[in-house]
């Protein structure tokens, strides 16, 4: 129950915002507020949910503990565009946040969206009303500049000379340049007098990857409290101002990779925080993306032989003579690495058997994926026994890097304790990397249970140009994100409000659900967007004579309507679930039509969203031709999109590993994979390009799609009926 005073300061903070801004109060809005408010009110204090959490940590048996007695509130909303959904979301959340004693960790999809909350939203929030809290950005230990290897980097040329020599092909960092140089210089004049904090996106300027990554590290190569910078490190004088807010800005991609370190590595611990996750749609697929594991199995074999040179020309670095890293007995891991390398390469040729098997990609690549996730039992023996050396390696690398944290703790002189703090980088990294190999060969050893979702398994070709032999990239991933988020999110948080505009299908929200493996007790709600549909949007079905099926005359057809439907010159989108048949009606349209086409292939997006937008101010014609990726996130108000046109029903391409897998897996359960899968998530894509078109109230225009199944077939109808009152304009029979 939402205490009566927390309620009065919710509702006042909302008139206040309200009045300020002179805004007319949204019923949807304010239904979005109370909603989340009263969900996240079920949740216990902060305080008990971290004893409780220590008390399972302790126990042999979590189910004992009052841990598992106490989970987290998680509330699902879908908001209408239009809705106000920010707003509705911090005031929903960050005053019980404060009141319960939780961080608040608001993560989003998208950078734009991430600079208007940052910028806009809760600067305006903490200057119209009496809310009082604080925030900042959290960004990964790679945007930040590692000091250690600045000092690396800036060493005069002689000793410049003598760690190429030293580290050679193993350092992993280009060659010094004098331009380069300058720009290092530079960075360590900035951060010495505080004009510059140390963050990549904060820099006056523009820094190449190839300039930057010499001069930072992931975590692996981080020496941590042992570096000699470490009072002064960018990232962790970031990550403590990330401790002391309330409310922690971040993305997906960060709080997934902080759960997969364990959580509270970067972020707040889960058992502190609650979360809102804006764009939430794309949780499930980014959390497969970020426990999925790959390796490359003739680059390994070049990584391994690396290793063993980079090994032993630490064990006779005489600036480490004497000192515990040099005086561990390198040579069994010498062994290892070869060893690792005779059975790779024994390993090889079967997998290139496999391969010959293989199916080509619709990138031209070439992948096998193994039915149901299921590898041959010879192969999977094989895969164990890797498994059991890459982490045998790892624990000796691992033991390796001990010995440097060692050495740059207590060596008794300064050029020992700067060389092992040059070295530790590159030998923490080799870690890291078996670490990950490691896990590939052992979920490639796996067997997975009957009856849970399992695990996706494929190999893809990688051409490899005229001068070498072609790659084998194996590769696995979960299928459902479900185990994962409730092992490392669900279970653990104080709470979770998962939104956007579009996360429900055919109007239920089953396939979120079972994909992210939301728990039992989540609260769902749709709140309808104040858009007019039916005054200001018309949804037209024209007449094509045939079906997406027949590819060339479906093309044909698209380019015979194309310069009818759009009037010009008003300006539209025109999406395609194919590259082919993008270009194929493109050079299909009369040269006068070809001039006001902005195609994506040709122009890098924020590019073509510029020319796009200079040519409308202009009162000129123009078109974008784009793919899946324009039907979301691209904000084209007003004038600058007047109608939108579709291709077809955006189903997704059947020849996906982990979708492969899924569907394999749901047809064994006696489910229909169609029917389960791809009519409602063709369903919710047709919702998001649709979604191009209205951006605000005043906004008018007109979808036209291109694909009479809507009307046809019987599943096309649910589709149609899912979207949003936009007046009809049917042309097709059924």
């Amino acid at each position: 129950m939402l205490p009566e005073p927390l309620k009065n300061r919710i509702q006042q903070a909302y008139r206040q915002i309200q009045e300020a801004q002179s805004l007319t109060p949204r019923y949807g809005q304010r239904l979005m507020i109370a909603e989340i408010a009263r969900a996240l009110a079920e949740a216990p204090p902060a305080s008990e949910k971290a004893e409780a959490a220590e008390a399972a940590a302790g126990s042999d048996i979590a189910e004992e503990t009052d841990g598992a007695t106490l989970p987290g509130p998680v509330c699902v909303v879908e908001a209408g565009t239009g809705t106000g959904k920010t707003l509705a979301y911090m005031l929903g959340t960050l005053p019980l946040a404060q009141h319960l004693g939780y961080k608040v960790v608001l993560a989003t999809a998208t950078v734009a969206l991430q600079e208007q909350i940052l910028y806009k939203d809760l600067p305006d929030i903490l200057r119209h009303t009496d809310l009082d809290f604080t925030y900042t950005l959290a960004k990964g230990r790679g945007r930040y500049l590692c000091l250690s290897r600045l000092d690396v980097m800036l060493q005069d040329n002689a000793s410049q000379q003598a760690m190429e020599e030293l580290f050679g092909d193993v350092l992993e960092t280009p060659e010094q340049s004098a331009g380069n140089r300058a720009l290092y210089e530079e960075m360590l004049e900035a951060v010495g007098s505080g004009r510059w904090d140390g963050d990549r996106d904060a820099w006056d300027g523009i820094v190449s990857d190839a300039d930057w990554r010499p001069v930072t590290v992931e975590p692996g190569q981080c020496a941590g409290q042992k570096c000699s910078h470490y009072s002064n490190c960018c990232f962790y004088r970031a990550r403590d101002e990330v401790r002391k807010v309330d409310c922690v800005i971040a993305n997906h991609d960060l709080v997934l990779v902080d759960l997969a370190l364990g959580g509270g590595a970067i972020l707040p611990e889960p058992e502190e925080t609650i979360y809102i996750f804006d764009e939430a749609h794309h949780l499930p697929a980014k959390t497969n993306q970020h426990f999925a594991c790959t390796t490359m199995l003739r680059g390994s074999l070049q990584w391994l032989s690396s290793c063993r040179k980079a090994l032993t020309k630490m064990a006779s670095d005489p600036a480490l003579a004497g000192q515990a890293a040099a005086r561990h007995d390198t040579s069994s891991t010498v062994r290892q690495l070869t060893s690792l390398e005779e059975e790779l390469g024994g390993v090889l040729p079967l997998f290139e058997q496999v391969a010959e098997q293989r199916a080509a990609s619709a990138e031209g690549s070439l992948r096998h994926t193994f039915e149901l996730g299921r590898i041959p039992e010879e192969l999977r023996e094989l895969a164990g026994s890797l498994g059991q050396g890459f982490a045998r390696l790892e624990a000796q690398l691992s033991d390796v890097t001990a010995e440097l944290r060692r050495d740059m703790e207590v060596a008794d002189n300064l050029p020992a304790r700067q060389q092992a703090e040059r070295w530790f980088p590159l030998i923490g990294g080799m870690a890291s990397r078996a670490e990950g190999t490691r896990r590939l060969w052992h979920h490639f050893s796996r067997q997975d249970p009957e009856g849970p979702a399992p695990w996706a398994r494929w190999l893809t070709v990688i051409e490899q140009g005229q001068t070498g032999d072609p790659d084998i990239q194996l590769a696995c991933s979960p299928v459902l994100a479900a185990n994962t988020l409730k092992d490392t999110l669900w279970e653990r948080c104080g709470g979770a409000v998962l939104t956007s505009a579009t996360l429900s299908a055919l109007g239920n929200f089953e396939v979120l659900a079972m994909r992210a493996g939301l728990p039992e007790h989540t609260v769902y709600h749709r709140i309808a967007s104040p858009f007019n549909y039916q005054e200001n949007a018309r949804f037209v079905v024209p007449k094509m004579g045939c079906e997406p099926g027949d590819t060339a005359a479906h093309t044909a057809a698209i380019i015979r309507l194309l310069p009818d439907c759009i009037q010009r010159p008003e300006a539209s989108l025109v999406l395609f679930s194919s590259r082919r048949q993008m270009n194929e009606v493109l050079d299909g349209l009369p040269a006068e039509w070809r001039d006001i086409v902005l195609c994506q292939d040709d122009y890098q997006k924020s590019q073509l969203v510029r020319f796009h937008r200079e040519r409308v101010d202009r009162g000129e014609a123009s078109v974008i031709f784009g793919l899946a990726s324009f039907a979301e996130g691209v904000d084209l108000p007003g004038k600058y999109c007047e109608h939108v046109l579709i291709a077809k029903l955006p189903f997704a391409v059947p020849d996906d590993p982990i979708e492969g897998t899924l569907a394999q897996w749901l047809e064994q359960q006696g489910r229909n994979p169609f029917m389960t899968l791809s009519v409602p998530e063709a369903a919710l894509r047709l919702v998001q390009a649709s979604g191009r078109l209205l951006r605000s109230e005043s906004d008018k225009g007109c979808i036209t799609l291109f694909d009479e199944r809507i009307i046809t077939r019987r599943y096309g109808r649910a589709i149609l009926d899912s979207l949003p009152p936009f007046r009809r304009e049917i042309f097709a029979s059924a």
